[in-house]
């Protein structure tokens, strides 16, 4: 029997694969990419199906890019949790007021667009500080009235373009009560965060008040997740279960109080902050967090000449270290402490109970 790991048994192939595009290619070449993938489409006799799939998913992410790129530099929030949720609801009142008090903070809040939490959502922002995405489903999915018409309004086929513009597109993400769907899109986005595959943000699950939703959710991840070490304990930073919209809202705004954004360079990170810490905080994150580094130090610089294609942010100090890309829980602790201006969050110790 051939081993699965073995490839020597894989038919050989006519020619190698061409590498993968690489980092730092102009919009040109990148664009020449494409055409040369979609000529391969015709080469590969691909069936219609399959070029369906693609041409509709190609036309709906290059719609949405283009309807949210006037506002990429506006901080924003998405919002999930049921359509099913009542107007009478406490979780919905909870919704219009996060809503509320996150577009007075200059925020957009992106829902799904239907009823319930995500109409709560949109109430509550107004409809100036509101973005929807719309899913097409075989019964009658109409959006809500506060985004219907506005040109802020994307309308999509598939779940799997949906999700990617809800994840990518936000700076938090914040869950009120809902069905298998949201699950769905809570799993994704802490499935995401702990695998570095989205840059971090705050993700807050949020419980009508005294309600037990996303504490009996947050009782899972301990056991049986975190007891059978299918999670690290550091992974519970990722995510804030409250039953307080005030918490919510100062989690979401609260994580950018001074870090600002991150991006990698060749091998580094580079962390973007309002304001550098103070030399005695910058000692103790060199002690305290030496495990999430390859290999050398952290250290303190000015942008690199790669970042010279957003020069809006150059007046920004720099937390520069190489990371490991693995331990993701240890670094939103570490954004934790550069926020608070202070060690205190790395001393965070997650127990089952």
């Amino acid at each position: 029997m051939t081993d699965i790991h073995d490839n020597s048994a894989d038919p050989p192939k006519s020619k190698p694969e061409p590498p993968a595009p690489r980092a730092g290619l102009t919009a040109e070449h990148l664009i020449q990419h494409i055409r040369d993938t979609a000529d391969k489409l015709a080469a590969d006799e691909s069936s219609r199906g399959d070029l369906k799939i693609l041409s509709r998913s190609l036309r709906e992410l290059q719609y949405a890019f283009k309807i949210f790129a006037p506002y990429r530099d506006r901080r924003k929030v998405t919002v999930f949790g049921s359509a099913r949720t009542p107007e009478d609801a406490p979780s919905f009142q909870q919704a219009l007021e996060f809503g509320q008090k996150i577009a007075a903070q200059n925020w957009l809040v992106i829902t799904g667009a239907a009823s319930g939490i995500m109409e709560a959502g949109h109430l509550g922002a107004g409809r100036e500080n509101s973005m929807g995405l719309n899913i097409m489903l075989p019964f009658e999915q109409d959006a809500n009235e506060v985004i219907l018409g506005d040109e802020k309004l994307v309308h999509m086929k598939y779940f799997f373009t949906r999700k990617l513009m809800f994840v990518k597109e936000c700076d938090a993400v914040v869950c009120f009560a809902g069905g298998f769907g949201t699950l769905d899109e809570a799993f994704e986005v802490l499935t995401l965060l702990q695998t570095g595959k989205r840059d971090m943000c705050p993700v807050v699950l949020v419980d009508e008040p005294g309600g037990y939703y996303w504490k009996r959710f947050h009782e899972f991840i301990l056991d049986p997740l975190l007891k059978q070490r299918l999670i690290s304990p550091e992974d519970l930073a990722i995510y804030k279960v409250t039953d307080s919209c005030d918490e919510a809202i100062e989690e979401t705004i609260g994580f950018y109080r001074n870090y600002h954004s991150m991006r990698y360079v060749r091998n580094k990170l580079v962390l973007r902050m309002r304001e550098a810490p103070s030399p005695e905080l910058f000692e103790a994150i060199q002690n305290e967090f030496s495990d999430i580094l390859v290999r050398g130090a952290f250290k303190l610089s000015d942008p690199h000449p790669h970042e010279s294609d957003q020069p809006e942010l150059a007046t920004l100090p720099r937390l520069v270290f190489e990371f490991n890309r693995r331990s993701l829980g240890r670094f939103r602790m570490l954004i934790d402490c550069l926020n608070q201006q202070s060690i205190e969050p790395a001393n965070r110790k997650f127990e089952v109970e």
